[in-house]
């Protein structure tokens, strides 16, 4: 159990540009929210990170990272790849039930309370970040 829930903590998880990464992004964030004693954001935030970091890893040719932030209630959950170009834009999730592949972020728009990107540019490195937030109340 947490000392205090209120506390504020971020966790930032370098992945190698390969599909098995996203499983071992998916459970380092519920073991992390599990050791905060947020359990019940669990099953939404996996799916929500694993969306992210899929679209990382699948449409970018170098490292990743899983982003996991609490901060005022707010769980934010990043992925990090060094392609700076913007994500597409998610379709109506109604629009892509049929689909295979494209409802990543379709299905973050849907799931998560507020969701977006932002480029980024650090001591030489390019790339981006892929963000979703939810909310505890």
């Amino acid at each position: 159990m947490p000392e205090n829930a209120t506390d504020p903590w971020e966790y930032c998880l370098y992945i190698p540009n390969d599909p098995r990464a996203v499983t071992v992004s998916r459970r380092t964030l519920r073991l992390i929210l599990t050791m905060h004693g947020l359990v019940r954001l669990g099953d939404t935030a996996e799916l929500l990170a694993t969306e992210l970091v899929s679209n990382a890893v699948r449409h970018t040719k170098g490292p990743a990272a899983l982003r996991v932030r609490w901060s005022a209630g707010v769980l934010r959950i990043g992925a990090w790849d060094a392609d700076p170009e913007p994500p597409e834009p998610p379709a109506p999730l109604e629009q892509i039930t049929d689909l295979e592949e494209g409802r990543g972020l379709a299905l973050v728009r849907a799931c998560a309370d507020l969701w977006g990107w932002q480029p980024l540019a650090r001591e030489g490195n390019r790339g981006k970040v892929v963000w979703c937030e939810l909310a505890t109340a």
